[in-house]
């Protein structure tokens, strides 16, 4: 076991309250000090609230000492990325239309059962305003850096929940996913992010992407991310499209026995151009499967890609979040999310009933898919992270940050449980992660997989430096074309 608690799963944390070695009160001033450390460099909490921090997990301290332990997460430090309602503290969803001088007296769903658990909460993370797109910057806080390499960005909307994880502030990391803002930054950050199943996770307030996102945990280790989900996969009243308890465990499905699952392996989906560094990668992740006993063939899904679709929800969804304000304020939202709300007020009903309805027809043929597979594997991401404070890599034909995410937006639209895990890194030094999708309720499947995977393949020895240098200026964000990232 590591000398330093940062850089314990949430599994040896608790296995260490119970045998006393360490106690909360030890772990959190360790990942406070963390804190301290280098998230000046990187940007990834937005708030911060030591005191009731360390309040917390004095709380937890004494229910181990009295052996009343409340959960397998009592006492484990969580961060709260900036969408999601904690009680106490403001979510501002990274802009400056929020008023944080309000009543902040509700928790999310999932944030309550974790804190039902005593789960410590570190603070709140930083995310683009109202999680829009898929790097993590904003008027409100400005820039996130990817602990890997300080100049790179972490990914997002999740940003600074996996630069929190990936870099010892935290084993555990609450993110939302509405087009891969769970897997996106879990990819570039080198860590593990599960999309689940939609509704698995209740999600309340409803998103500002509807129907479109989910909540998923963010982990070093897969193991750690079914501790959290059988915490946070509980029904609640409050969402309507919430599931019900199906009584799964997902920690004693990990031991599944993955040897002749049926697996489909995708380099492209049959319309993505992929770096080479990481084809390379992926397609070596994917024969470690073989090796696990699974059968693999490559093989396309046999969709054509649904950007024009997603892109219809997903500008229609961000005009609807900010009908309400007025010209005057609108002054102060990110260029970029300002830019698709102007588009989005220009999409008719008609367009998007089109739009929903594709999105219905490709879970169907998902569905069917799902058939003849039991796992589809593809690359997280075609390519590695880039430079940060950008919504697109410098030089990109496109303009919109979706046209570098092929990979992840098609499973928010048939709203299957996805999972990234690590599988090597690139000769600079940059993370690359392997997606594993499942059918719609096949979260347990989808996990084993990647237990399965992780246990094999192990790269949770490397560690990131997280910056120890002063970071120069950010370069500032650029639009280029709007063309699709298609072959």
């Amino acid at each position: 076991m590591s000398d330093d608690l940062t850089r314990l799963s949430a599994a040896a944390l608790v296995d260490g309250y119970r045998t006393k070695q360490f106690s909360p009160v030890d772990v959190t001033d360790a990942v406070l000090a963390r804190m301290d450390d280098i998230d000046g460099n990187l940007n990834a909490f937005c708030h911060r609230d030591d005191e009731t921090v360390r309040t917390m997990a004095r709380a937890s301290e004494e229910r181990w000492t009295k052996g009343e332990s409340l959960s397998a997460v009592d006492g484990v430090p969580v961060s709260v990325k900036d969408v999601l309602r904690l009680k106490g503290w403001p979510t501002r969803l990274g802009s400056k239309t929020v008023d944080a001088k309000q009543a902040w007296d509700t928790d999310s769903p999932a944030v309550q059962r974790m804190r039902e658990a005593g789960a410590v909460f570190l603070g709140m993370t930083a995310t683009p305003e109202m999680g829009w797109k898929g790097v993590t910057d904003c008027p409100l806080y400005g820039v996130t850096r990817n602990p890997w390499n300080i100049r790179m960005t972490p990914g997002g909307s999740s940003g600074g929940a996996a630069a929190a994880v990936a870099s010892g502030m935290g084993p555990l990391a609450f993110g939302t996913d509405g087009g891969g803002s769970v897997r996106i930054p879990a990819g570039f950050s080198g860590i593990v992010g599960m999309k689940p199943t939609f509704g698995r996770v209740p999600i309340w307030p409803p998103s500002t992407f509807g129907l479109l996102s989910h909540v998923g945990p963010m982990a070093r280790t897969v193991e750690d991310a079914a501790i959290m989900l059988n915490v946070i996969g509980k029904p609640d009243s409050r969402d309507a499209w919430s599931l019900v308890d199906d009584g799964t465990d997902y920690v004693a499905a990990l031991n599944r026995d993955i040897a002749g699952l049926r697996v489909a392996w995708s380099q492209d989906l049959g319309f993505i151009r992929v770096d080479p560094e990481v084809a390379r990668l992926t397609e070596q992740a994917a024969r470690g499967f073989e090796d696990l006993g699974a059968t693999v063939e490559t093989v396309s899904p046999g969709f054509d890609n649904p950007a024009e679709s997603f892109r219809t929800l997903w500008y229609a969804a961000a005009a609807q979040a900010i009908r309400t304000e007025s010209r005057a304020r609108r002054r102060f939202l990110d260029f970029g999310l300002s830019t698709i709300v102007e588009e989005g007020e220009t999409i008719s009903a008609m367009d998007w009933l089109a739009a929903d309805r594709a999105r219905n027809e490709l879970g169907a043929h998902m569905a069917a898919f799902h058939e003849r597979y039991d796992l589809l594997l593809t690359p997280t991401l075609p390519l590695p992270a880039f430079e940060s404070g950008l919504e697109v890599p410098s030089g990109w034909p496109h303009e919109r940050w979706f046209t570098w995410t092929p990979f992840t937006y098609p499973f928010n639209m048939t709203r299957q449980p996805a999972l990234t895990v690590p599988c090597g890194f690139t000769e600079s030094g940059l993370p690359v992660g392997i997606q594993i999708v499942g059918a719609r309720g096949a979260d347990a499947l989808v996990m084993a997989a990647g237990h399965a995977y992780q246990k094999a393949y192990s790269l949770l020895d490397r560690w990131p430096d997280a910056g120890r240098a002063t970071v120069a200026a950010a370069p500032q964000v650029g639009d280029k074309s709007d063309e699709m990232a298609t072959k």
